[in-house]
């Protein structure tokens, strides 16, 4: 297909607006992993961080889909994006202003409270992320453009973690954490000012369908999902394992602290170890998906990602743990780009939003129980057990792949 010179332009700036956010997006997110651990050094319990974890999910379940509808009706989905980006990145600004305002005793409430408001725009990103990136990248490009943005993340994230580690270290504990919540909170602005110059054709959904009950809305939706098989398999199928994923998210933080006795150094050794091999992944997966395609793709990934918690249970000692982070990261690569890719496949174009928010509640789903239920088994069964558990259960997501429709 011959694009006019114009079209073309409009697409190459996009690709570059798309990979500077990609900068901002890592700066601020160099911060999400310390985010648990600032909460198990103020002395959270298991419920907390898991509840800090599980809290997107409980506001995506509710409102995902009525996002996903809204959007569905924007001619223009841009602004709600680069929007609700800028207001979730301000929260680690937030969250470090507020506990350094407030009494040692609130810190913990008010940093919950914080991110239990975050979960509203971080519901209308997760829709619109999707929608944004695969209009950006057409169906042959999700590979090429989501491979380099997460390189950048990588790269971004490997430089900032390996300084925020070494200055973490010049302040005590908790104002240490509180200015770094703070600076790297900046990168949201360099993501809002070009994220919001993407450029996308005006677009006009068909009628979903209404009706005067709940009820008669709910059978619309059902209705549209029929109408969907590949999409109804391959979203409960990545149910499975995301659930998976998600039950060892709270448990893996506080095993570092609690069992291992890490270091803030060590931890992020441990993050950066896995970053670093992520960025060789994103290099390698889309190559191997266009040799062996997509499915391979799907079934070595899932396969290789499921042995890191029972890895580190088995043996706790940091550098043993980091080169398991970095096994993993190889692995995480290709599983970032495949189920982006295979649900992008199944999703009807003319409905992208609506068919996008519907695996986002059930992502969302996964993300509320599973993390509770993590926490719950580490109280019942020790840490290290509940991370046998995760691999139970993606090895078990792995199997259903494996099984063709």
């Amino acid at each position: 297909m011959i694009l006019s010179p114009e079209v073309e332009e409009i697409q190459k700036r996009n690709y570059r607006h798309v990979q500077i956010d990609a900068i901002g997006v890592s700066i601020s997110n160099i911060a999400a992993p310390f985010l648990p651990v600032f909460l198990t050094r103020l002395g959270a319990s298991n419920f907390q961080v898991g509840l800090l974890t599980s809290m997107p999910g409980i506001t995506g379940l509710v409102l995902a889909i009525f996002v996903g509808r809204f959007l569905q009706t924007r001619e223009s989905i841009v602004p709600w994006f680069s929007l609700s980006r800028l207001l979730f990145i301000a929260c680690y600004a937030l969250t470090g202003i507020t506990t350094m305002i407030l009494p040692a005793q609130y810190a913990i409430i008010s940093t919950l409270v914080i991110w239990a408001l975050a979960t509203l725009p971080q519901t209308a990103l997760a829709v619109s992320f999707s929608v944004v990136m695969n209009a950006v990248a057409g169906p042959e490009g999700r590979y090429t453009l989501l491979s380099r943005r997460w390189a950048i993340f990588g790269i971004t994230s490997v430089v900032g973690t390996f300084l925020v580690t070494r200055l973490i270290n010049f302040a005590d504990f908790p104002r240490n954490y509180e200015i770094m919540f703070i600076l790297l909170s900046l990168g949201g602005l360099i993501s809002f000012y070009f994220s919001n110059r993407i450029e996308l054709p005006p677009q006009t959904a068909p009628g979903l369908g209404t009706s005067s009950s709940v009820l008669g809305n709910i059978r619309n939706y059902f209705s549209l999902v029929r109408s969907a098989p590949a999409f109804s398999s391959f979203a409960t199928k990545k149910f499975v394992y995301m659930f998976a994923l998600s039950l060892s998210q709270p448990i893996m933080p506080i095993f570092l602290v609690r069992e291992v006795q890490a270091t803030d150094s060590q931890i992020g050794a441990i993050t950066m170890s896995m970053t670093l091999v992520m960025l060789v992944g994103y290099f390698i997966w889309p190559r191997l998906s266009r040799a062996r395609g997509g499915r391979a793709v799907l079934l070595w990934t899932t396969f290789g990602m499921a042995f890191y918690p029972a890895l580190t249970a088995l043996t706790p000692q940091v550098h043993l743990i980091i080169l398991y982070a970095g096994v993993m990261g190889l692995f995480q690569a290709g599983l970032d780009l495949v189920f982006f890719d295979e649900l992008m496949k199944t999703v009807p174009p003319e409905y992208s939003a609506t068919f996008v928010s519907i695996a986002q509640s059930m992502q969302y789903l996964s993300a509320i129980l599973a993390p509770l239920i993590g926490t719950f088994l580490a109280d019942w069964i020790g840490l290290g057990g509940a991370l046998w558990v995760s691999t139970g259960l993606r090895l078990l997501g792995f199997l259903l792949f494996l099984k063709r429709d």
